[in-house]
């Protein structure tokens, strides 16, 4: 089972990489009322250095990084891959990205947690306070 990380985690990891010129930080109001925050992308060149790494681990097939592995990972446990590789582009169906992130993913620790972790979060929206059904 995936633990809570710790209070404010969210905020704070917002907070380094705003420090870092990775984010920006911005504060407005939702119709004037709800106040809301925005972390958006400070420079494009950061992402677009993300994007090329994982197009060429998962296009070109290129030995990842433990990072750039983890990412995969992730992005794989949300089966979000083609919302940061775009498999038209490059002349494959979603279906063969997945693939390839799955055989970067088996045994890495990000995808099994982030697979628990939303599992909880479901069953806490489906099902509310009350326990899991045994099925």
């Amino acid at each position: 089972m995936v633990e809570p990380l710790g209070e404010n985690l969210r905020t704070a990891l917002y907070s380094r990489l705003v420090a870092e010129g990775v984010l920006r930080a911005e504060e407005r109001k939702v119709l004037g009322i709800s106040p809301v925050s925005r972390w958006p992308a400070a420079r494009a060149e950061h992402e677009e250095r993300m994007r090329a790494q994982l197009t060429q681990v998962l296009v070109q097939r290129t030995t990842p990084d433990s990072r750039t592995a983890a990412l995969v990972s992730l992005l794989h446990a949300l089966k979000s891959e083609h919302r940061i590789v775009d498999p038209k582009e490059h002349g494959l169906t979603r279906k063969e990205l997945q693939i390839r992130a799955e055989e970067i993913s088996p045994g890495d620790w990000a995808s099994e947690a982030v697979c628990e972790a939303i599992e909880a979060v479901m069953a806490a929206v489906i099902f509310g306070d009350n326990p899991r059904p045994v099925l």
